[in-house]
């Protein structure tokens, strides 16, 4: 199942890109990228509230506050600098700068959480930033 829900994160972001792209036209990237925040909140709480999970929210641990805080002002900062690069540059070389995401995750994941960096995972991530090379060059 993580695998469609996996595989439809990926349909969803470029729809995302493209949707973004068309609509940032004349608007200042950082308010553009309020707004699209604004619809994430409430499309957030919604689903909160849809499955009934509100009441987990004093459970949360300290430490899982801090990172969940961290890891928002990380997205928030991606968010601005994407749209910012969606605005002055073309969706199709932009996106795939962005999906290096992937091979950052790869190394900060081998570095900070430990998990294992297979030959497999090197194979991929070199050839991540090769294709990614090559498609904005």
């Amino acid at each position: 199942m993580w695998f469609i829900f996996a595989l439809s994160s990926a349909i969803f972001a470029a729809l995302t890109s493209i949707l973004a792209k068309v609509g940032i036209d004349g608007v200042n990237s950082n308010l553009a990228t309020a707004v699209r925040t604004v619809v994430v909140v409430i499309m957030a709480w919604g689903m909160v509230f849809l499955t009934n999970a509100q009441g987990g929210l004093v459970e949360i641990s300290k430490k899982s506050w801090i990172f969940l805080i961290l890891s928002g002002l990380a997205t928030g900062a991606s968010w601005l600098c994407y749209y910012k690069a969606l605005q002055m540059g073309e969706a199709s070389k932009v996106v795939p700068i962005d999906k290096l995401s992937v091979v950052f995750t790869l190394v900060l994941a081998f570095v900070f959480l430990h998990e294992k960096f297979t030959p497999k995972s090197l194979i991929g991530c070199i050839l991540i930033a090769v294709g990614t090379l090559i498609m904005v060059l």
